[in-house]
């Protein structure tokens, strides 16, 4: 089964603080230093996962992409789960690799 990793996301700059992270599918992810989350939008009004930082701690871009990796790959369990054919058909797809 596909996993993402850290170079699976393209860093398509920073502006106004608000960094963004691109897939190749297209899908757009936003961080900005004053948040604790990574969103979808470039507001952050919608968070889609956490990031992992100690209370004492501050977010940085390394703990934006770990916050994305895990988003991403969440969804791809849950993709397969909702379409157990899809499972079937990736693991026909590791045996052959």
């Amino acid at each position: 089964m596909m996993k993402y990793e850290a170079k699976d996301l393209n860093y398509k700059g920073e502006s106004c603080g608000v960094h963004n992270w691109i897939t190749d599918e297209g899908h757009s992810f936003y961080w900005h230093p004053d948040w604790v989350h990574i969103a979808e939008d470039q507001t952050g009004i919608h968070p889609k996962e956490k990031l992992d930082v100690k209370d004492n701690e501050k977010g940085t871009r390394a703990h934006a992409i770990s916050a994305i990796i895990k988003h991403l790959n969440n969804w791809i369990v849950d993709e397969i789960e909702k379409h157990p054919e899809v499972k079937d058909q990736a693991q026909l797809y590791d045996k052959d690799s």
